[in-house]
């Protein structure tokens, strides 16, 4: 008898490599994101999208606050439409990330989800900032 692990059979590698490349279209992790930082190569924007109260408290370094509710055509129009989004919350038991991303592809914008949010930032033990950067005040 099969574990329940093999019971149902593994993807065929073809089927499991279009499976993953999708996927990792849609998203990104934290790991990634810092690297990106720390070599200076980042080629996205990261958008915070909880609430100011929150950012202010404690927030990634790098990332600009814009609550999912806040997002508006009008507000997005002041990036380059090629512009990628970055959006992160507070973690997998938040959706506010997938609402944010929805809205901007709504918008005809580009965006990926960093897994894990906030949570997987602290469980990679990466630094935060507190309060709001100058060019954001």
């Amino acid at each position: 008898m099969p574990s329940p692990v093999s019971q149902i059979a593994a993807a065929a590698p073809d089927a499991a490599v279009a499976h993953f490349a999708a996927k990792l279209a849609f998203e990104t992790d934290c790991s990634d994101v810092h690297a990106a930082f720390a070599a200076g190569k980042v080629d996205f924007v990261l958008l915070d999208v909880r609430s100011p109260q929150l950012f202010a408290e404690s927030h990634i370094p790098g990332a600009i606050n814009l609550p999912h509710g806040k997002m508006t055509a009008h507000r997005m129009s002041t990036w380059a439409s090629d512009t990628l989004f970055v959006v992160y919350c507070a973690g997998p038991h938040c959706n506010g990330a997938d609402k944010a991303a929805f809205r901007l592809a709504n918008f005809g914008l580009q965006a990926k989800l960093m897994i894990g949010g906030m949570t997987g930032w602290a469980d990679e033990g990466f630094a935060f900032e507190q309060g709001i950067p100058a060019a954001a005040a």
